[in-house]
């Protein structure tokens, strides 16, 4: 009776840590590589800033701001005082008036509008129109950066998880040749140094298996960091296991789409054409400019007399002036010690540079996809190597282990055959890595990264 009591609380105390293990891998967020890439452009605080910068872009691109509207103000003041006033005579009398009130009040309304000014209004709201969107191309490259980045560090969980699973092997090898050498031992088959030899293995594989969730977790924090999830302690789990690849990008499909969609390329293009319109900007001052200016104007002055009224107060008079001013104002700079001539020069100059600079730029994203594909490639042709090489240890592995166990092979040599193994799907894991990262990069200079969400 008493043993099946123990039994039925045995089976009992393993349902329920099942249950609780069931309950919090349930618990766990699931995130794919859609999911993190949304969260990302969702919650980054990086992301955010940058969309306020384009909004702020956005707002100065008004024909108010480029010069296009009219100005109206209006200016209104009302004010007054109360004067005391005694008058000495000459024959010793004395006149006072006292508590007389004077009152002024004023009110305007101006009017202002450029008429002409050398195309100078024009060209500004077309400059405006390009801050805006340099504003847009920010936020997309951005954007951009950030998916790369979050993609990057996605899969490099994955390695690291991958790695992780490699060690848990390599630990479970040791442990059965642990156990092969403990029956040996038994039997008399094998002395204790093999045994001992055998639990040093074993301690290093496990102790090794112990740094690598300090690598998880630091891989994880700067995931969820990009992401910017509010818990850093939440628990994620990755729905993939394996990195994926896309073994079919050609050079020149990369190429074309460079130059058409590279957002630094776009960005440069566009500081180029804006230097341009700073110059035609600096060339209109040359221009004569004509402004029509408008004006309402209303006062209005009270004062007192410092006379009785037949009502018994003090009398008061008042003064009202209305007028309407209008005018044109034409103007033209004709000099201004050489100053203009300077601007211009230096603003074709600085035209000139911006041309410079998008070519450099162009120079330089092509060595990059130039290199990177090049990496791309070399890697691709080392998969399939190390592909076949994990095939071949794996084989071999095998068959060490059985002539260990019947005493035809050495415990060093074991150990070299396992290690073999281990280290050619580390190497396999590390290359499918290196070519993701050679695949992120290349879509992220051909404009093609947000295919990933």
């Amino acid at each position: 009776m008493n043993r099946l009591f123990r039994i039925i609380n045995k089976n009992l105390i393993l349902f329920l840590f099942i249950f609780f293990m069931c309950q919090s891998v349930d618990a766990q967020e699931i995130y794919d590589l859609s999911r993190s890439i949304q969260t990302g452009l969702e919650q980054n605080f990086s992301i955010k800033v940058t969309r306020n910068q384009e909004e702020i872009a956005g707002n100065n691109y008004t024909r108010g701001n480029a010069g296009y509207l009219p100005s109206l103000t209006t200016t209104n003041r009302y004010g007054g005082n109360v004067t005391t006033t005694t008058q000495n005579m000459n024959d010793g009398s004395k006149n006072t008036s006292s508590g007389i009130q004077n009152t002024t009040g004023s009110a305007a309304l101006n009017f202002s509008m450029t008429l002409f000014n050398g195309f100078n209004v024009k060209t500004t709201y077309q400059k405006l129109n390009e801050l805006k969107q340099v504003g847009e191309l920010n936020s997309q490259m951005a954007m951009e950066n950030l998916v790369a980045q979050i993609v990057t560090e996605y899969y490099s969980l994955i390695q690291q998880l991958s790695n992780f699973n490699n060690m848990e092997y390599a630990v479970s090898l040791s442990r059965e040749r642990v156990r092969i050498d403990e029956e040996r031992y038994l039997l008399g088959a094998s002395s204790k140094l093999e045994l001992l030899q055998s639990m040093v293995y074993l301690n290093s594989d496990s102790s090794r298996l112990a740094r690598q969730k300090e690598v998880i977790l630091e891989s994880e924090v700067r995931l969820k960091k990009l992401m910017a999830l509010e818990n850093l302690n939440e628990k994620i789990t990755l729905k993939d296991t394996t990195i994926f690849l896309n073994p079919n990008l050609l050079y020149d499909d990369l190429l074309d789409l460079t130059l058409k969609l590279n957002t630094e390329l776009l960005i440069s293009k566009k500081n180029q054409v804006i230097s341009e319109l700073d110059y035609k900007i600096i060339a209109s001052r040359s221009y004569p400019y004509l402004n029509f200016t408008s004006s309402y104007n209303y006062s209005y002055r009270g004062y007192g007399t410092g006379t009785i009224s037949d009502y018994g107060e003090l009398a008061m008079n008042n003064q009202q002036t209305r007028s309407v001013n209008y005018g044109l104002t034409l103007g033209v700079d004709i000099f201004n010690g050489f100053t203009q001539r300077k601007n211009k020069a230096n603003a074709r100059i600085e035209t000139e540079n911006r041309v410079y600079r998008y070519q450099e730029l162009e120079q330089d994203v092509k060595a990059d996809l130039i290199t990177i594909y090049f990496a791309y490639q070399n890697n691709l042709q080392l998969l399939k190597l190390e592909e076949q090489n994990l095939s071949v240890a794996q084989e071999n592995l095998g068959i060490a282990l059985e002539r260990y166990k019947l005493g035809n092979l050495s415990g060093i040599d074991l150990r070299e055959v396992q290690k073999s193994l281990l280290d050619a799907e580390e190497r396999l894991i590390s290359v499918k890595y290196q070519t993701k990262l050679a695949e992120i990069s290349l879509l992220l200079i051909s404009g093609q990264i947000m295919d990933y969400i």
